[in-house]
């Protein structure tokens, strides 16, 4: 697993934040302890930063989402999402996703986000559990 350059779609840092035992949450944990290098865009950190707050099962402080943004932005290789747009992607926010993904030349786009994995065909756009059986434990 080591090397491989992966995007976290907010959804899957989100999840793994808060279910740490999950296999997102293994995935996470793997990105921050540097066993996957780890590529963002502000874009996906802000989502992060505008969502957890907002979810009932949130377990954290306003001060320690900060601490755990601050933690991804200097963990991860951030970049700027490129500005190509996908015409079969209907939310407009998924295409900063992927153009994080391609903007940061990652191997995978890990997502749980069913417009996004629609496009697995094309792009190497994956779930976290199919991204965990192929290069997890």
């Amino acid at each position: 697993m080591a090397g491989i350059r992966v995007v976290l779609d907010s959804n899957v840092v989100i999840s793994g934040l808060i279910y740490p035992g999950s296999v997102p949450g293994i995935i996470v944990r793997a990105c921050l302890e540097s066993r996957v290098t780890l590529v963002m865009s502000r874009y996906i950190l802000e989502e992060v930063q505008r969502v957890l707050p907002e979810l009932k099962r949130n377990p954290f402080s306003a001060e320690e989402i900060l601490d755990l943004i601050d933690r991804f932005i200097f963990q991860a290789e951030l970049v700027e999402p490129d500005d190509a747009k996908d015409s079969e992607l209907r939310d407009p926010a998924d295409q900063a996703v992927l153009g994080t993904f391609r903007a940061g030349q990652a191997e995978y786009l890990i997502t749980g986000e069913k417009d996004l994995l629609a496009l697995a065909d094309r792009h190497a756009i994956i779930s976290p559990s199919e991204f965990w059986a192929r290069h997890g434990g």
